[in-house]
Order: C-alpha cells, then sequence, then structure tokens
C-alpha cells in the first residue's frame, strides 16, 4: 500500500500527469514485486520559491517522497528511484542534480485503507 508523493516545479498538463502516474505505478509494481491495485500516487506543482536543494541546476526539480513497506531489499528501491529520475531527465527536462527519492519505511500494519490493514511484505506477493 505505497504512497508515492511527489513535488514538482514543472507545470505538467494533464495528460502528462496521467503519463507520470501510471509509469510510475507499473514500474513501482514491477520493481517491487508487488500488484499495481494499491499503488497511491499523487502529483503536487508548486512555484520554483518554494521548492530547493543545495546542488539545483537551472531548471526544474522534482522530488520522490516514497512511503512503502519495509523490508524490500536495497536493489529494489534503487532501480525504482533511478528509473523515476529517469524518466523525469527525459520526459520532463528535469535536470539530473534536481532529482530526488527518498524512502520512508514504515510496518505493514501502519498502512492502510478503509477496506484493509497492509501486512508485512514478502518477495513475490
Amino acid at each position: 500500500m505505497p504512497l508515492l508523493q511527489f513535488a514538482t516545479t514543472l507545470s505538467l498538463s494533464p495528460a502528462e500527469r496521467e503519463s507520470l502516474v501510471a509509469f510510475v505505478t507499473n514500474r513501482y509494481a514491477e520493481e517491487m514485486e508487488t500488484s499495481r491495485g494499491h499503488v497511491a500516487v499523487t502529483v503536487a506543482e508548486h512555484e520554483p520559491s518554494t521548492m530547493a536543494i543545495g546542488r539545483e541546476a537551472e531548471g526544474p526539480l522534482l522530488f520522490l517522497d516514497a512511503e512503502i513497506r519495509e523490508g524490500r531489499p536495497f536493489e529494489y528501491k534503487r532501480a525504482f528511484a533511478l528509473a523515476v529520475m529517469e524518466r523525469a531527465v527525459e520526459a520532463f527536462g528535469v535536470p539530473e542534480p534536481n532529482c530526488k527519492v527518498v524512502f520512508t519505511e514504515h510496518a505493514g500494519e501502519d498502512m492502510m485503507g478503509i477496506d484493509r490493514v497492509g501486512g508485512d511484505w514478502t518477495a513475490g506477493e
């Protein structure tokens, strides 16, 4: 039951947002060995003055705060993070230094929907 929250200074069209959400949902399911049905994604667009990163280059910023269940190997997280950042660079022209992904891991029981409480993650679920 991940919650993948983007903050960006990009100004995306509805089609671009939908494309980003679809890509991220599918890539998360692929890299993290899970189903797509419970992946939640938000895209929040901000004025450039509301976001900063110390090493930023000229251009838009894109940050991803990925709230996920604990237990996935580093390699899964790194592959997903790289895929998302590469997509931001290629599709939206975000300079590489302006991309950031942070994972916060939670116990399965901390991830809740109205109809369920998450469990511990297991490979190939």
